[in-house]
C-alpha cells in the first residue's frame, strides 16, 4: 500500500469556509437514553438535518467549486442511489454546471424528485449503483464531462472532513467518533479532520467505523491489507451497500479508524426506532448505524462519544416498513399463526389469553384457506402489540398452556 498525504487541518479549515455560505451548520443533540447504555456521555451530531438531507453536499459542493472554468463548462456527471445525486446536483446547481445524474432503477421516488428539483438531468438506468458508475465513467469519456465519484477523490473527503471538524468545534471535548462506513469518504474525512486537530490539542480521539454486515468490505480489506471486493447482499441500509472500499478512502481508514465493527438490519431497525421515539429524529438506515452499533453493544467507547446521524433522507414507505420491523425486532409486535379446530368458541379461548397476558391485539385474519391444512381446521393470524421480548414470551407461554399451538410469522 502507498503512501497517502494526509490532508491538512488548513486545508479543512479552508473547505469549511468555502463551504460555510452553501452548507447548514447542523446541530448536536444529547442523548440521555444512549449514554445510558453505553455508559458514557453521548451526543448527536445530527446531519440529517443537512441541506438535501445529508452530508453528501460537503464533498459535492467542495469538489465541484474546485474544478476549472474550462471543467465547469463541461459539465458534471454522477452515479448515485440518491444522497449524492441531490448532493451533485445543488452544488452544480449553485455553482451554475450542467450535471447528468445515473440513478438505478426502482429509485425511491422522494430522492429522484429532489434530484431533479435541483435542475439535474437524472438518467434512470441499472439495477445498482456500480453500474451507474460505469454508465457515468462512460458518460464522461464520451462526452467529456468531469466524472463526480461519490468518494474516491482527495476533494471530496476533505469536503466530508469538515464535518469533523465542525462537531469539534460544538464539542471540543468529545473523545470518541462513531460514524458509518459505506466507500469510505465521509469516515475518511472525518478521521483525518478530527485526528488532525486533536494532534494540535496534544491529545488522541477514537474513530469507530460501522458497517452493515450485508455489505462489509472493510473489515477483510483491513485484514488483507487492501481493498478486495466482497458479495453483499440486501440491506435497509442502502446508503452503504458499497461492494469494494475506495482506495483513497482505504488508505486513510487503515491509517487513522481504530475500530470497524458491523450490524445487522434488525439492529439498524432498532435504532431507527429508538432515534424515533427518544430522539424525535428521521434518520435513513444508512444514517443509523451507529445508534444501531451501540444499542447491539457492539461498541465500548472511551469518554464522551459523538455519534453522527449522516442522512434523514428516507423513503416513507420504507420508513414505515421499517419501523414495524423494529416493532418485532425489539420485541414490541409479532404476528402468530394459530391452527385451530374449526368449531365454535375457538377465537374467543384466543382472545381471552390474550387479554389476560396484556396484549393490544392490532389485526385478526381467520380463514379456511391456506397451505398444509387439514379441512377440519381454520387458521388465525393475530398480530400484537408487547412490551418487550419477556412479554412476548409470555403470550407465547400463555397461549402453549391453553393448548394452542402459535408460530411467529417472519416479519
Amino acid at each position: 500500500m502507498t503512501d497517502v498525504e494526509m490532508p491538512s487541518l488548513e486545508e479543512f479549515a479552508e473547505a469549511a469556509r468555502g463551504l460555510a455560505p452553501v452548507i447548514e451548520r447542523t446541530p448536536i443533540q444529547a442523548s440521555q437514553h444512549l449514554s445510558e447504555v453505553l455508559g458514557e456521555e453521548v451526543i448527536l451530531k445530527l446531519e440529517n438535518l443537512q441541506r438535501t438531507g445529508s452530508f453528501k453536499v460537503r464533498g459535492a459542493t467542495h469538489r465541484l467549486s474546485r474544478l476549472t472554468a474550462e471543467e465547469r463548462s463541461r459539465g458534471v456527471v454522477a452515479a448515485s442511489a440518491g444522497n449524492h445525486a441531490q448532493g451533485v446536483a445543488l452544488a452544480a446547481q449553485q455553482l451554475g454546471i450542467p450535471a447528468t445524474i445515473y440513478m438505478p432503477l426502482g429509485v425511491p421516488v422522494p430522492k429522484l424528485l429532489a434530484t431533479r428539483g435541483y435542475g439535474a438531468e437524472v438518467v434512470l438506468e441499472g439495477a445498482t449503483v456500480e453500474v451507474g458508475l460505469r454508465l457515468a465513467a462512460e458518460h464522461a469519456e464520451r462526452e467529456g464531462a468531469v466524472l463526480i465519484h461519490p468518494f474516491d477523490h482527495r476533494d471530496i473527503i476533505v469536503g466530508q472532513g469538515t464535518l469533523g471538524l465542525e462537531l469539534l468545534e460544538q464539542a471540543p471535548d468529545v473523545e470518541t467518533i462513531i460514524t458509518g462506513i459505506g466507500g469510505g469518504g465521509l469516515i475518511s474525512g472525518v478521521a483525518a479532520a478530527a485526528k488532525a486537530k486533536a494532534r494540535a490539542e496534544g491529545r488522541d480521539i477514537r474513530i469507530i467505523g460501522v458497517q452493515a454486515e450485508n455489505a462489509a468490505a472493510y473489515p477483510p480489506s483491513l485484514e488483507a491489507g487492501a481493498p478486495v471486493s466482497v458479495t453483499t447482499q440486501p440491506t435497509i441500509a442502502d446508503g452503504i451497500l458499497v461492494a469494494r472500499p475506495g482506495d483513497l478512502p482505504f488508505q486513510l481508514i487503515h491509517e487513522l479508524v481504530d475500530e470497524v465493527v458491523t450490524v445487522s438490519d434488525d439492529d439498524i431497525a432498532r435504532a431507527l426506532l429508538s432515534l424515533l421515539e427518544r430522539a424525535k429524529q428521521v434518520v435513513e438506515p444508512a444514517g443509523a448505524v451507529g445508534v444501531a452499533a451501540i444499542l447491539a453493544g457492539k461498541v465500548r467507547a472511551q469518554g464522551k462519544t459523538a455519534v453522527i446521524l449522516s442522512g434523514g433522507n428516507i423513503d416513507p414507505l420504507l420508513l414505515q416498513r421499517v419501523v414495524s420491523h423494529g416493532l418485532a425486532a425489539a420485541g414490541r409486535y409479532m404476528t402468530i399463526r394459530i391452527p385451530l379446530p374449526d368449531r365454535p368458541g375457538q377465537l374467543v379461548q384466543v382472545s381471552e389469553l390474550l387479554a389476560q397476558t396484556g396484549a393490544n391485539v392490532i389485526e385478526v385474519l381467520h380463514t379456511r384457506h391456506g397451505q398444509g391444512m387439514q379441512i377440519s381446521e381454520v387458521v388465525l393470524q393475530i398480530s400484537v402489540e408487547t412490551r418487550g421480548e419477556e412479554h412476548r414470551t409470555l403470550v407465547l407461554e400463555a397461549l402453549r398452556g391453553g393448548g394452542f399451538r402459535p408460530e411467529i410469522v417472519p416479519d
